[in-house]
């Protein structure tokens, strides 16, 4: 263990990555530089926030990649001891609400088989198609805002474009963006008083799904009855070949949960690493005036780069969690069967091990192996392309029309510990006229 006189003011006694209030006031980098130079794998206490379960928090670059490339050794379902319990949250979802059934909390076979299915909406060939689309309505986004010369950033600019992407991809009518929006923020932030209701008693995360389940019928009856060149379309249709060679269509669970995981998952990652990229570039000027001066030559390749260090340095994901299959070994420690095993990834982006000047925001950082999408394995991020897309779209376009954009007022965050999200960006540029 590294001498901890490093960091004299952080002790173990300090750190809870379940204390929602933590996040909604800033980011505890101090709690991971000290983690990882100290306890890359540290057994964290366990709280309500985890079910009143100890688990396994990892923050080093090396050991989040070794649980990703473990294969079926760390479950993204459940574990022993759990009856089907499980999930990517450090509370326990049952089985009839996820583990199991969504894409996200299922191992292998079933994992490859829905995976399968919805590869066909995010090839690179579908999304190169989207990206005059997108521009197009990056602009009208924009066109929109740019006259008045102040706008709350993230609810006018970095909500939209990934909610219009989403919503063209899956076949939803670009007017009901706006329930997307609120079924998003509602079943992330439900515990955030912005997006949760008063009543103590109420429980945002399952009526927003009970609408979204309910929305997702209606939706795959229109497609039946008017089929379109949409993933939702496919889906209406698919089959899952079985383990014993049967195929068989999904069911109505099946289908409601994919919806809320793209609808949920395509919406708020980007949206976040958009709204953190602009306080990156805000809170490093030259970074800004170095992108300023490349953004007119669609040729150069600090478009690429800047898009991957903006998603290293924002990590929208704070972590997942995975669950022991059996007994072994991680960083020195021995992980129980059944234990929770939580991946830390801004802290992996942070790790002074891996990246050169690892505090340091640099839109020219080469090479960049951040784990904003994961760290390798079956799981990796099926929409990394697109996100890449609507990042890099984004920041050309703002950089073009609103290159004296500032800050006006802090930054308003999200009171949650599974994402780490922006609510409101307040600022001002000086007001152009509309390009249409």
């Amino acid at each position: 263990m590294a001498d901890t006189a490093e960091s004299p003011t952080i002790s173990f006694d300090d750190i809870d990555v379940t204390n929602l209030d933590v996040f909604a006031e800033r980011y505890p980098e101090e709690w991971f530089t000290f983690l990882r130079a100290n306890a890359p794998v540290w057994r964290h206490p366990g709280t309500d926030g985890s079910d009143n379960e100890d688990f396994w928090l990892v923050t080093s670059y090396e050991h989040i990649t070794q649980v990703h490339r473990s294969g079926m050794l760390y479950s993204h379902q459940t574990g022993p001891g759990r009856d089907g319990a499980g999930g990517i949250a450090l509370t326990d979802l049952e089985p009839d609400r996820g583990p199991g059934l969504q894409m996200v909390m299922t191992d292998q076979p079933q994992h490859t088989r829905y995976r399968k299915l919805v590869n066909s909406g995010f090839t690179p060939r579908m999304v190169r198609r989207l990206e005059d689309s997108l521009r197009v309505r990056t602009n009208a986004v924009l066109d929109r805002i740019t006259p008045t010369g102040a706008c709350d950033f993230v609810v006018d600019i970095s909500a939209e474009l990934p909610l219009i992407a989403i919503a063209e991809i899956i076949g939803v009518p670009q007017d009901d963006r706006d329930k997307l929006f609120d079924w998003s923020n509602r079943t992330i932030g439900g515990q955030d008083d912005e997006y949760g209701d008063s009543d103590p008693e109420a429980d945002e995360y399952t009526d927003a799904m009970i609408e979204m389940a309910m929305y997702a019928h209606g939706l795959t009856d229109d497609k039946r009855a008017n089929p379109a060149d949409d993933l939702w379309t496919r889906l209406t249709n698919a089959v899952v070949t079985m383990e014993d060679g049967t195929e068989v269509e999904l069911s109505e669970l099946e289908r409601d949960l994919f919806f809320t995981l793209l609808v949920v998952a395509g919406n708020e990652t980007t949206r976040n690493s958009i709204s953190k990229g602009l306080l990156a570039f805000l809170n490093h000027p030259d970074q800004w005036e170095l992108w300023l001066q490349h953004v007119d030559d669609d040729a150069d390749p600090l478009a690429d780069t800047m898009v991957d260090e903006i998603l290293r340095w924002t990590s929208p994901v704070n972590f997942f969690r995975r669950t022991a299959a059996e007994t072994t070994e991680l960083g020195g420690q021995t992980i129980g069967a059944g234990d929770k095993v939580v991946l830390w990834y801004p802290s992996g982006n942070r790790d002074e091990a891996e990246f050169d000047r690892a505090d340091e925001f640099d839109i020219a950082r080469t090479p960049n192996h951040h784990m904003a999408f994961g760290a390798g394995g079956a799981h990796f991020c099926l929409g990394a392309n697109l996100a890449k897309l609507e990042i890099k779209i984004l920041f050309q376009e703002l950089a073009r029309r609103m290159p004296d954009i500032h800050q006006v007022g802090p930054a308003d965050r999200l009171r949650m510990n599974l994402i780490d999200g922006i609510k409101h960006i307040p600022v001002e540029f000086s007001p152009t006229p509309a390009l249409a």
